[in-house]
């Protein structure tokens, strides 16, 4: 035998495994069409309900002698929202008992959509207004069934959009005013921190903050849900290494040194978690600033805020409201806030994630300890819709499909009759 053969091969080193590429056009173009083809079912019952109202007030209108497009795009905020898309800020408005309202209450981002749908489109800023408040509701259902499904399943993410479809002034979503915007961009930052994407999850906060003021929950659900995870893995690591030390496990210097160099201070997740928390306030501050540059006075926001009735006075406005009613009418809401509170801790007890739980929450303080008006708090709170998933997983328990399909036809009548009613009045919503 050859020495050669004797010798022993050297073996070959094994070539370098290629890193897996970054999703294409193509593959995220997939992913798109996959996703709203599963949204598709909780899209279109979406759509139906909404139509379904929107049928209903037409109707009510044409009999009452009544333009129906007026109360939808030329009443109450619709109007301040299309006053700044065309002329920016600086409208006030003194009333009789000498009550000043500046148009700097109202975030910028739906007057700017406005005026861009407006400039490359042959809509009146009324129809602009109507057309984003229309598309973003689309987005909101799909955001609302995505977190949904994501949470509970795939129908009670259909059931869940169509709840949030059928809610008490969801007439609302069909006007020209922000709760649509606002709803979908909060959705869709639920779901990208339930899905790891925390600096997609700060940038649609910021565009919240530029929406409507309880962006805050949104900033708070974040915030919170953070600290919470960092918290809770400090704890974990340091149990972990108690339990090394009580076991007298010691590692080497240098095995130590490369665990370090491995794990590093800071875990690259946690460097895109903290970088979507600090990313998600500043649209909010952002406009806050605005106002404090613009009026000359770093509190400017929230006297403009005060000037419009809508400071804060932790429930003082709402107790008085409550007290001064009739009793039938006084036990009827506390009736209504029971069940809200009911909700609520049937979520708590369903266990929602954190940041669905604290957003939920958030809305509702908000909307209950604000000195506004009273009327406008049921509208305030719709942005909730995670209050909504314990009774979209209870339908999505009924026996047959036909019951849940009839109990949510039944909703959709009784809401598409009182937003009519609503939409018809000389009350704002």
């Amino acid at each position: 035998m050859s020495d050669h053969q004797l010798r022993p091969r050297t073996p070959t080193p094994a070539a370098p495994t290629p890193a897996a590429p970054a999703p294409g056009p193509r593959v995220l173009g997939h992913r798109a069409a996959a996703a709203f083809r599963a949204a598709a079912p909780a899209l279109a019952v979406y759509a139906a309900v909404r139509a379904l109202g929107l049928l209903v007030f037409w109707v009510a209108a044409s009999v009452a002698g009544k333009d129906p497009l007026g109360p939808l795009s030329g009443r109450w905020d619709s109007v301040w929202y299309q006053r700044i898309a065309e002329n920016g800020y600086g409208y006030t408005v003194t009333l009789p008992d000498g009550a000043v309202h500046p148009d700097l209450a109202f975030f910028p981002l739906l007057p700017v959509l406005e005026r861009a749908v407006s400039a490359v489109t042959p809509l009146t800023l009324g129809g602009a207004g109507l057309l984003v408040a229309w598309t973003a509701g689309l987005l909101a259902a799909w955001g609302i069934y995505a977190v949904g499904a994501r949470l509970r399943g795939r129908r009670t993410g259909v059931v869940l959009a169509a709840l949030w479809g059928v809610y008490p002034t969801a007439f609302v979503q069909s006007m020209a005013y922000t709760e649509t915007l606002f709803t979908a961009l909060a959705a869709w930052a639920l779901y990208a921190v339930l899905t790891g994407r925390w600096i997609v999850a700060g940038a649609l906060c910021v565009l919240a903050g530029l929406t409507r003021p309880t962006a805050a929950a949104l900033i708070a659900a974040l915030a919170i849900t953070a600290a919470t995870t960092l918290v809770r893995e400090y704890r974990t690591r340091r149990e972990a290494g108690e339990r090394k030390r009580e076991a007298g496990e010691r590692k080497r210097e240098a095995g130590e040194r490369r665990e370090e160099r491995r794990a590093g201070p800071l875990p690259r997740r946690h460097g895109r978690m903290l970088a979507g928390v600090v990313l998600a306030p500043l649209g909010w501050l952002a406009y806050v600033v605005f106002v404090a540059v613009r009026e000359g006075s770093p509190f400017a926001y929230f006297e403009v805020q005060a000037q419009w009735g809508n400071n804060i006075d932790g429930g003082v406005a709402l107790a008085s409201f409550i007290a001064g009613l009739p009793w039938p009418a006084t036990l009827g809401l506390c009736a209504v806030l029971g069940l809200l509170g009911w909700l609520v801790v049937l979520c708590v007890r369903q266990r929602q994630p954190l940041p669905v739980l604290v957003y939920a929450i958030a809305i509702v303080v908000i909307s209950l300890i604000g000195a506004g008006y009273f009327g406008s708090r049921p509208r305030l709170m719709m942005p909730a819709f995670p209050l909504l998933l314990p009774p979209a997983a209870a339908l999505t328990r009924l026996r047959t499909t036909g019951r849940t399909a009839a109990t949510l036809t039944v909703l959709a009548c009784a809401s598409a009759a009182y937003g009519a009613w609503t939409l018809l009045g000389a009350g704002p919503p």
